[in-house]
């Protein structure tokens, strides 16, 4: 019963008078017009407004939408809209008039996240959550005005919003962010909203027959003790073995078919508010009971799998019929100082926009950039069967890194060198990066690829990896994204991120990684995307021509460079105003 969007991927949230983690709010700036934008740091390839403080779909008619939350007036939170761009590629963007702004009782304190659902007529659903006079948190709908424009330009808030307020039993200053809405054989309308009791973060269920008027389910679809739950998704992906390819995306709207309905598994995911990080598991849904219950090996808790182990919060997903694909997309925040957002005169990004399936196995989600990217790719570079011995390093030249996508492939000749692992560093990979960073010499590792640096390596930014031994001869790699010598200035925020691959590396005796270069952003993918990490970076020295691009290794085991290849990336068209 029709297709099923996701629309807004963007956070969120809250307004000065209620203000917890989610955003420092500076009332005094939020409303200072940007002079000037610094196009130095400032990316050419990821999403992002002209210029100001965006936080960052659908698809419809042949064209992707992107609804975000921007503030039109400067580079802090605040003043917070529904801005709206559209493109044919996900590459090439055209920014429009915002889609929804405060304007009505039931949103005149502000126009937070939601999502976006199709319904079976065709008919494109916004849900939305608005901030209404006394400060409550209410979700809304809005339809759009003209259907025949493709552009969805205009849209239109019905009178009888809100159509879900909080009850007597819902935090009414924590109530946000309702997801896509799917469709029961019940032949019901589900969404959840996401809240908090205490500590403990809660997706509330509702219920709905005709998208109007929405009951609250008896218990809450899930629960967990880990603070607020914002920007709650959940979603079907193809198992594999399945009768169909088990990358391909899977439309809810399909679940009306037994058949398809046996063959998938869910996957839930939250942003938490106190730590700024998502976890994800992968479980079963019934529909009868509306119970979702984890499969064994995942932790539901917030040491849970990440999509992503950096700069990366609120993010969305999206089912792409055009080509049968789920999309998703992640907010990579500044951090950078306030003072230094207001210089630049822009503040956050979209990580590129990632297709996503389930692994073989069914113990994790994998990423990869979406195709389109590739028509970017220009001057070209290639590097084959390099040893690079312990201690060592070397350029890849003859190209400009600092606007690239990076592809290459490590061997390993001896891991009898790897280190030894104690299983308390399971639980905090971010910790051990720190503790043996880039620096650190190691057994096997570090290795891998300094970014964004200066030509004498004052300024560096290291994606590596390292690999350890456990008491039972198995091995654990660590995937690190070390931006601690990326800018010679000390002020900037610039914490090391890591996480483990799930990779028999014994077995493979190599490991790959995709790295996309522009500017400020470092985004990597390991071992074809099982463990992914967004780091956003300031160089000062390392910037224009001026970045460098060097493989190294600071272990005791040689390791091969089988394949590298390394494009220059061409700018495409973002957000240029509609002619």
């Amino acid at each position: 019963m029709g297709t099923t969007a996701a629309l807004l991927l963007v956070v969120l949230l809250h307004c000065a008078a209620v203000v917890s983690a989610s955003h420092a709010v500076y009332p005094e700036l939020q409303s200072v017009e940007a002079t000037q934008v610094d196009e130095m740091s400032r990316t050419g390839y990821h999403f992002q407004p002209p210029k100001h403080w965006i936080n960052g779909p659908m698809y419809y008619k042949g064209l992707y939408h992107l609804f975000y939350q921007y503030n039109p007036k400067g580079a802090v939170w605040g003043n917070i809209v529904w801005a709206h761009s559209v493109s044919t590629d996900l590459i090439d963007w055209t920014a429009l008039d915002p889609g929804i702004y405060p304007s009505k009782p039931f949103d005149i304190k502000g126009c937070w996240s939601g999502s976006a659902t199709i319904l079976p007529s065709g008919v494109p659903v916004i849900m939305y959550t608005g901030i209404d006079p006394h400060n409550h948190q209410v979700q809304n709908v809005a339809y759009p005005k003209n259907l025949s424009d493709p552009f969805l330009r205009e849209w239109v808030k019905p009178e009888y919003n809100p159509i879900i307020a909080p009850d007597h039993g819902i935090n009414a200053s924590a109530f946000r962010d309702p997801t896509t809405a799917w469709y029961g054989p019940d032949k019901h309308w589900r969404l959840l909203v996401g809240s908090k009791v205490n500590e403990k973060g809660l997706a509330v269920l509702y219920r709905s027959q005709d998208f109007k008027r929405w009951v609250k389910a008896h218990h809450p679809f899930h629960s967990g003790l880990t603070g607020m739950w914002e920007c709650p998704d959940f979603f079907p992906v193809a198992v594999h073995g399945s009768s169909r390819h088990h990358r391909r995306g899977v439309d809810t709207a399909e679940l009306q078919d037994r058949a398809v309905a046996e063959e998938v598994k869910y996957v839930f995911k939250v942003s938490l508010d106190l730590t700024r990080y998502e976890y994800y598991t992968v479980g079963t849904y019934d529909h009868a009971t509306d119970r979702y219950v984890p499969d064994a090996g995942f932790p539901d808790n917030d040491y849970g799998l990440r999509y992503d182990y950096g700069d990366f919060y609120a993010s969305k997903s999206f089912y792409d019929p055009a080509k049968r694909r789920r999309i998703l997309w992640g907010w990579a925040n500044e951090s950078d100082t306030v003072p230094d957002d207001r210089q630049k005169g822009w503040a956050g990004i979209q990580a590129i926009p990632r297709k996503l399936w389930l692994s073989p196995r069914g113990k994790q989600l994998i990423q990869w950039p979406v195709e389109e990217i590739k028509a970017l790719r220009a001057k070209h570079v290639n590097v084959s069967d390099k040893v690079v011995t312990g201690g060592n390093y070397f350029e890849v030249a003859g190209f400009k890194s600092v606007q690239s996508d990076v592809e290459v492939a490590f061997a390993i000749k001896d891991l009898s060198k790897a280190e030894d692992f104690d299983p308390a560093w399971r639980i905090d990979p971010q910790a051990l990066c720190k503790k043996r960073g880039s620096r650190v010499k190691g057994g096997v590792g570090p290795f891998g690829l300094w970014v964004l640096a200066d030509a004498d390596l004052t300024e560096r930014t290291a994606v590596f990896f390292r690999v350890f031994k456990t008491n039972s001869s198995k091995h654990v790699v660590l995937m690190c994204n070390d931006p601690t010598r990326s800018s010679f200035e000390s002020q900037v925020y610039r914490p090391t991120f890591a996480g483990f691959v799930k990779v028999d590396i014994a077995k493979t005796k190599k490991i790959t990684l995709r790295t996309l270069i522009d500017h400020s952003v470092v985004e990597s993918f390991g071992a074809g995307g099982r463990t992914c990490i967004l780091t956003r970076v300031y160089p000062k020295k390392a910037i224009g021509d001026a970045a460098h691009l060097f493989v190294f290794n600071h272990g005791e085991s040689d390791i091969k460079v089988t394949n590298l290849d390394a494009w220059e990336l061409k700018t495409p068209k973002m957000n240029a105003p509609q002619q």
